[in-house]
């Protein structure tokens, strides 16, 4: 079998490789995949480094360095439960009140328009039948109809992982040491949103819903900043805004629950308690 293979790549090739050669060459090869460490081999699963920024001067400042956990935000993405996120986010919050009337609920119709045989008409037995115009609607909408539905847990963990590793490949997430900035102007936030960059719209994620005097009073008159606790973290509000700004705290506990998540073994136990016919 090894002769064939050396022949058959020595035809390609164009020149006769000996087989000692070749072993050798194997044997170096294996040796020195063993040595490497499992960093190497796979480069995506080594931590991801940040750097932690500040917010009490416009101009970025680097205090250090955040590594985050590549299994978190270093993740394969995955498009396609990206999109059932949002579209589980867009449709469970949905109530269509679209209704039409039946034939029992159209004013009027209560007579027979004609006799039943003798006039050589089609036989009827009442003007409001969905047959005729200005009658009664068969099978059409009745309000209220909600389009709710629950998406799997699980796929609502990898909805999350997606798109934090999305957001820091395209450098639309960053660490801050917190969000304390020195005054409460509307301003001053405009300007460092525009002195670093970070797009149009940013969203700022802290690990409580209780958040510092000053960011809150700033940015409560700008429509597109908005604060958001880390429990109240989702994919839709994530990919809403163009920037993602996480304190240094609210990051390592996002970390610290989607990997609980992703290793936990009740799947069933979680996922049965949002049936919707329990």
């Amino acid at each position: 079998m090894f002769q064939l293979l050396q022949k058959s790549a020595g035809k390609l090739l164009g020149f006769k490789v000996p087989p000692v050669v070749a072993i050798n060459q194997c044997r170096a090869l294996a040796q020195q995949q063993q040595q490497l460490q499992p960093t190497e081999l796979n480069p995506f699963r080594a931590p991801r480094s940040v750097w932690i920024e500040n917010l009490d001067t416009i101009e970025e400042q680097k205090l250090g360095i955040q590594e985050l956990s590549s299994e978190i935000f270093g993740a394969t993405p995955r498009i396609d439960i990206v999109h059932q996120n949002i579209e589980w986010q867009r449709k469970y919050r949905f109530v269509s009140f679209a209704n039409t009337k039946t034939r029992n609920e159209v004013r009027g119709g209560g007579r027979k328009p004609w006799p039943q045989k003798g006039l050589g008409k089609a036989r009827h037995g009442s003007i409001r039948s969905p047959l005729w115009r200005g009658g009664g609607i068969a099978h059409g909408p009745r309000s209220p109809t909600t389009h709710f539905y629950m998406l799997p847990f699980f796929n609502r963990v990898l909805g999350l992982v997606s798109t934090l590793s999305i957001k820091l490949a395209q450098d639309d997430l960053h660490i801050v040491k917190d969000l304390e900035i020195p005054t409460e102007d509307p301003q001053y936030l405009r300007e460092l949103v525009q002195e670093r960059a970070w797009g149009p719209s940013v969203l700022f994620i802290d690990s409580s819903d209780i958040m510092p005097r000053n960011i809150s009073a700033g940015a409560d008159t700008i429509d597109h900043i908005n604060l958001m606790p880390v429990y109240g973290l989702n994919v839709y509000s994530m990919l809403k805004h163009d920037t993602v700004v996480f304190t240094k705290k609210a990051a390592e506990e996002i970390e610290s629950k989607l990997t609980e998540h992703l290793h936990r073994s009740d799947a069933r136990s979680l996922m049965t308690k949002f049936k919707v016919d329990r």
